[in-house]
C-alpha cells in the first residue's frame, strides 16, 4: 500500500500545549504524532483447505490479528510506505 507523494508541510494538531510523541514501530525513534504514517499489519489465512474447514465466514479471507503501528518519515520512505514527491 504505497501512498502517492507527500509534502514536507506538516500540519500540527490544534490542541494547545505539548504534542504527543509516538515510538516508531520499525526503528524505535520518538517522533511527534503528526509526522508519523499509520501502517496496519495483519496476518491472514490464504490456504484453501483451511478456509473450507473453517466454514463460510472464511471465504473472503480471514484476518486473524491486526495491529496498527506508526512509521517515522525515514522508515516510511525506506519501506516504500510513502514515496517522496518529485
Amino acid at each position: 500500500m504505497t501512498r502517492s507523494g507527500y509534502k514536507r508541510g506538516w500540519s500540527h494538531t490544534k490542541s494547545r500545549g505539548r504534542e504527543g510523541t509516538i515510538t516508531c514501530g520499525f526503528c524505535g525513534k520518538r517522533v511527534p504524532k503528526y509526522k508519523t504514517f499509520p501502517v496496519i499489519k495483519g496476518f491472514s489465512l490464504n490456504d484453501p483447505v483451511l478456509r473450507r474447514e473453517l466454514g463460510p465466514r472464511a471465504r473472503r479471507g480471514l484476518m486473524l490479528s491486526t495491529n496498527k503501528i506508526y512509521a517515522c518519515p525515514a522508515c516510511a520512505r525506506h519501506r516504500n510506505i510513502v514515496k517522496k514527491k518529485r
